[in-house]
């Protein structure tokens, strides 16, 4: 609409009122053209495939059968080409939204509008709350802000987020964007954070739609002279079932993802994208997908032109649509799928099934609907605003850790402590603590403006970067320390040390880091609080053992109100609540351990891996941290000591005597008893303070071959108890669900005898028999 403000000046007033309130109502209308089925474009109008009240199954088929081949294999790459003669503009498929809408895909851009977008916590941080709801809200933001830059022509829903793969080895680059190391947590956030993202539209619709990356066994960058584009990772059915796997089930399961993406290294030697037994038999045979499977940038290219898979490009095209990929991201499938057709290596049905898979999740996301849907309302108003920014902000104090609180010298008191000496690398940084796949931050709290609300700074680097490879600025900051009634050192890592392609050699603190913190220590006139950023474990032993570091806190890459959150922890304005996701290992835990030995459990003079594993020296556990108050636990109810396990028929392919176990896909799973466990928890503090309840299961020991689990977590609820009262919380164990185990053939197994439930302190035996 063209307003003139000529208009505006003659006239009826009310008239003048009236033409302003339209004249405000189009400028704010969104910029996008619409993607396909526009009602004004004549030629469309009719097609049947644009018909919002046909099934979309029958939509989706409509129009493929009115494309040609090659109108066909333009649309099955990432940046799908324009079919103007059907009204259907082009489409870029890659944009990522791993803690907020990103810029790293091409799919989205800041500028002009919309400068910035909310940026969260990096994921490992956010992990440590081990809050659902928090996760799940995270994701319902995000999405509003990215239905928002769609509408305004800035970016697109379809989002390559989350990375649900498992942190086993704690120096790998990209363990900041995994929810850690447990296949039950990374499953629970998968889920949570996709139904944020995706949400609880009717009829199968979707807001924008997920996915879960990189499918499977992904957890090596750069390491070694190894990278991923070569790494053959060797997994047992075992390991694959019970632990990486796991996830990504989850996703599909649980939160319905619209995507899994595969990766760029091989199992068992074969690509993943190229895999019919991982991607066509599992993923979308097993799991039920309801979307579409992508490639990792590249992958097809690099299973032909570096692992040397196949012996043509045409032959690559066909093994991986063959084996379920729908959709590559890079211009391969472009390039060489009408020739692996007219090879008869691949037949044009064999397109026509991908791209129904990509066209559906469109038509789900209402771009054939010939409008922009009951999202079009959202714009430039509904990013960065306050409260998105607020929940930024308690995003990061939830996932903050505090690992070590000597003699209770935190929080520091504003009153007592009116000069704080704010020192390290990572001390008024921004970027640093969005970490990894973020976007442009609507505006940042560096720790130093975080610690500056609060008392009067002295601030000194100490050292320039994180690299830290001088002391000249030691004495500087040494001089700050004595001058202060309190020192915060602010130290770690950022992405020139973990990041995507670069894997950690160590796990101490890079160049002179460690020196300068002891040497701050030794100075400081006042408390000494060492903050560590950083997506992986440290070896910060030497700190956790010296008495004059009084204080130590993890905070991750805790997001644009990172400082703020930091801060308000510092001095008692919030309660740190945070567990860490991941084992915290001393530095000669990997000193003779490769990164590419993928295996799970100990043996022989192998460690084995993350807490379920491992039972050798940590520097801090998996599920660590202090509180402010303190908290007790104890049962509520008698819970149930007993359960009679059944099965169809109790014959040997089904209950194993040697194992002295049941198949669970033999079992009458529906016909068990849940076993409610309530649990009551006691702040016994005086402060107001979040608690996390974990149940872990340990198995009996029987006859199942290499089960090596030392206990497994199956479940965690958190909690908020006010100072000196209770709360309740209330688990429901099931025997498939939480006594399970995996035997050595990748078989789920629920083992006879004895399984010990350990809630806090607390121990509860289950006794499971069969029903003969």
């Amino acid at each position: 609409m063209y307003c003139n403000n000529n208009s505006l000046l003659t006239g009826n007033k009310v008239v003048v009122v009236l033409v302003f309130l339209l004249c405000l109502v189009h400028s704010s209308e969104p910029l996008r053209p619409l993607f396909a089925c526009d009602p004004a474009n004549g030629l469309t109008r009719t097609l049947r495939f644009c018909r919002v009240n046909v099934p979309v199954h029958v939509r989706v088929q409509d129009l493929i059968g009115r494309l040609t081949l090659q109108e066909k294999i333009r649309l099955l790459v990432n940046n799908a080409a324009a079919v103007p003669r059907l009204g259907i503009g082009g489409y870029e498929w890659w944009s990522e939204a791993l803690h907020g809408v990103s810029d790293v895909g091409p799919g989205a851009k800041f500028g002009g509008a919309f400068p910035g977008a909310t940026s969260f916590p990096q994921v490992i941080t956010t992990a440590a709350s081990f809050n659902q709801s928090l996760w799940e809200e995270i994701g319902r933001v995000v999405s509003d802000e990215a239905r928002a830059m769609y509408n305004g022509g800035v970016a697109g829903l379809t989002y390559w987020s989350p990375n649900v793969n498992i942190l086993r080895d704690p120096r790998w680059g990209r363990g900041q964007e995994t929810p850690g190391e447990d296949p039950v947590v990374a499953g629970k956030y998968a889920a949570s954070y996709v139904r944020g993202l995706q949400g609880n539209g009717a009829g199968n619709r979707l807001k924008v739609a997920a996915c879960c990356k990189h499918y499977t066994a992904y957890d090596l960058d750069n390491w070694n002279g190894v990278d991923r584009f070569h790494f053959n990772a060797k997994v047992t059915k075992q390991d694959l079932e019970d632990t990486y796997n796991v996830p990504f089930k989850s996703c599909v399961y649980e939160g319905k993802v619209a995507s899994v993406m595969c990766s760029y290294n091989q199992v068992n030697g074969k690509p993943t994208c190229a895999d019919e037994n991982l991607l066509k038999n599992t993923i979308r045979g097993q799991w039920r997908l309801n979307g579409y499977i992508v490639s990792d940038c590249d992958s097809v290219d690099v299973f032909f032109n570096q692992q040397h898979y196949t012996t043509t490009p045409e032959e690559a095209a066909a093994a991986s649509i063959k084996a379920g990929l729908d959709l590559d991201c890079g211009p391969f499938l472009a390039i060489f799928t009408e020739g692996a057709v007219k090879k008869g290596l691949l037949t044009e049905n064999d397109v026509n099934l991908a791209l129904a898979n990509t066209i559906t999740v469109q038509m789900r996301l209402g771009m054939f609907d010939g409008n922009l849907g009951p999202y079009a309302n959202l714009g430039p108003r509904d990013v960065c605003t306050p409260a998105h920014q607020h929940l930024a902000l308690e995003a990061a104090h939830q996932g903050i850790v505090l690992l070590k609180n000597s003699g209770r010298s935190l929080p520091l008191s504003s009153r007592r402590h009116r000069t704080v000496a704010v020192i390290g690398p990572n001390s008024d940084v921004t970027v640093t603590m969005i970490g990894n796949y973020a976007g442009k931050a609507c505006a940042y709290t560096s720790p130093l403006q975080g610690i500056a609300r609060y008392a009067k700074t002295l601030h000194q680097e100490g050292c320039a970067g994180v690299a830290c490879a001088g002391n000249q600025g030691f004495g500087a900051a040494e001089a700050a320390a004595r001058q202060a009634d309190a020192t915060v050192l602010v130290m770690g890592l950022d992405q020139s040390i973990e990041a995507e392609t670069l894997d950690r050699t160590g796990l101490l603190l890079p160049g002179y880091q460690q020196n300068l913190v002891t040497r701050v220590a030794q100075a400081s006139r006042g408390p000494v609080i060492l903050v560590l950023m950083s997506g992986g474990p440290i070896d910060v032993s030497f700190a956790k053992n010296d008495p004059r570091v009084a204080a130590i806190i993890w905070a991750g890459y805790p997001g644009q109100a990172g400082g703020a959150a930091i801060a308000d922890i510092i001095f008692g304005a919030a309660n740190p609540g945070g567990k860490l996701p991941m084992t915290w290992y001393p530095q000669n835990y990997v000193t003779k351990l490769p990164m590419t030995i993928m295996a799970m459990r100990a043996s022989g003079n192998y460690p084995g891996r993350t807490y379920r594993f491992y039972k050798g020296p940590v520097v801090f556990p998996f599920g660590f941290g202090l509180s402010y108050t303190t908290f007790t636990h104890s049962l509520a109810q008698n819970p149930l000591g007993q359960l009679s396990v059944s099965a169809y028929k109790l014959n040997t392919a089904i209950f194993n005597s040697s194992s002295n176990s049941i198949k669970v896909s033999h079992t009458n799973c529906g016909t068990f008893p849940k076993m409610p466990i309530h649990v009551e928890v006691s702040n016994t503090g005086e402060i107001d303070g979040t608690h996390t309840v974990f149940v872990f299961a340990e198995p009996p020991e029987n006859g199942i071959k290499g089960l090596g689990v030392n206990k497994q977590l199956v479940a965690f609820e958190k909690v908020h108890v006010t100072a000196g009262s209770k709360r309740t919380v209330k688990i429901d164990i099931e025997a498939c669900k939480h006594l399970g185990v995996v035997d050595e053939y990748g078989t789920r197994r629920i083992p006879m005898g004895e399984h010990k439930l350990h809630i806090g302190e607390l121990k509860h035996t289950i006794l499971v028999q069969p029903q003969l």
